[in-house]
Formats: structure tokens, C-alpha cells, sequence
């Protein structure tokens, strides 16, 4: 792999290396969203679920709405079954209604941010900015839906009766994890891109 040089003489970032800082930060603004998801409506959690679910899985529903991904409830008892959707944001209100800016705000935010340190100085500078986070948050996004299924499982008189509360699998992946990154954090590489070429 040869190093090109920059018109100051500064090394330029190989392809490579841009490709991996992508993916890294792909990784770092999922977690800072969720992150920033847990500080605006952790203290819901408990109010709303009681003690039956863990706080951070609580939060992770709400983070996967806030990428407009269905949270799914199943339930069977016996043979009989059936299925809903959560609407934990819209249910909520108040400070819950931010989490559907604070999600694509932070992914502009790191595209733009990539973009001004990798230099990016044309507008398809910002796709190869974007397209690589996109590996990085859907990694996380697709781990973190398996890992936020919640299953109660109750047995009286010989008749089963189960609950599975989970983000939407293929939503959170293709939705959440692939055209979210897409779209913000490319829009976020390309503004840097045009302002840095002012």
C-alpha cells in the first residue's frame, strides 16, 4: 500500500485506514445514541415496565423506534397466539418525541465530523464516508436486536403461556442499521464536503 502525499507534504489517508475510522465510528455513534437515548428516557423505564424488564433493554426499544423500527410483541398461551406492536415514543411523549432527531442529528454530526478529518474534499468523498459507518452501526444495530428480545415464559394447570417483546429483525437491520447510517451520515460527509470546498 503506497502513501500519497497531500499538497502540504501531510501523509494522505489511505483508503484503508479511512474504511476502518468509518466503521469505527459507525460503532461509537450507535453507542453515543444509545447512550444519549438511556440519559433523555432511562428514568421511564421502571415507571412504565416496573421491575419485569431490565432498564437497558427498555431503553433499546426506544432506541430501536427511534430509527422507526416496530417493536414486537408476541404472546401465546396454549395454542392460541397472537401479536402487537409497542408504541413506547408516541405513548411516552414529552422528552421521548426528541429521540426521533437525536438518532439521525448524531449521525449527521459524525459524518460531518469524518469527513472534515479525513479531508474529504468531493461530494463522492461523502459516500465513501458513509457507506463504510453504515458497516460499523448496522454491526451494532443487528446484535443489539437479537440481545433486546425479551421472553417471560408462565406455566399453570399444564397450559404454556409465553411473551417475547422485540425490536423487528430485518426493520432493524435494513431500516436502522443500513439506510439510517446511509442516508445521515452521508448527508453529514457531504454538507462538511461543500463547506470545506467554500
Amino acid at each position: 500500500m503506497s502513501t500519497t502525499r497531500t499538497a502540504s507534504g501531510e501523509p494522505a489517508v489511505s483508503s484503508r485506514s479511512s474504511i476502518a475510522a468509518s466503521a469505527g465510528v459507525g460503532v461509537l455513534t450507535a453507542a453515543i445514541s444509545y447512550l444519549v437515548t438511556y440519559l433523555l428516557i432511562g428514568s421511564e423505564i421502571r415507571e412504565r415496565f416496573g421491575d419485569g424488564v431490565v432498564d437497558w433493554r427498555g431503553v433499546a426499544w426506544y432506541f430501536y423506534e427511534a430509527h422507526m423500527v416496530d417493536v414486537e410483541v408476541t404472546g401465546r398461551v396454549g395454542s392460541v397466539g397472537g401479536s402487537d406492536t409497542l408504541d413506547l415514543i408516541a405513548q411516552t411523549g414529552g422528552t421521548a418525541d426528541l429521540l426521533y432527531v437525536v438518532v439521525p442529528l448524531a449521525l449527521v454530526a459524525a459524518g460531518a465530523g469524518l469527513a472534515v478529518r479525513l479531508g474529504a474534499s468531493e461530494l463522492g468523498d461523502a459516500i465513501t464516508i458513509g457507506i463504510p459507518m453504515m458497516i460499523g452501526y448496522s454491526a451494532v444495530l443487528s446484535v443489539g436486536a437479537v440481545a433486546a428480545e425479551s421472553t417471560a415464559e408462565v406455566s399453570a394447570f399444564g397450559i404454556e403461556a409465553t411473551r417475547t417483546v422485540a425490536p423487528a429483525l430485518v426493520p432493524a437491520v435494513v431500516l436502522g442499521g443500513v439506510i439510517y447510517p446511509l442516508v445521515f451520515a452521508t448527508l453529514g460527509a457531504a454538507i462538511a464536503t461543500v463547506l470545506a470546498s467554500r
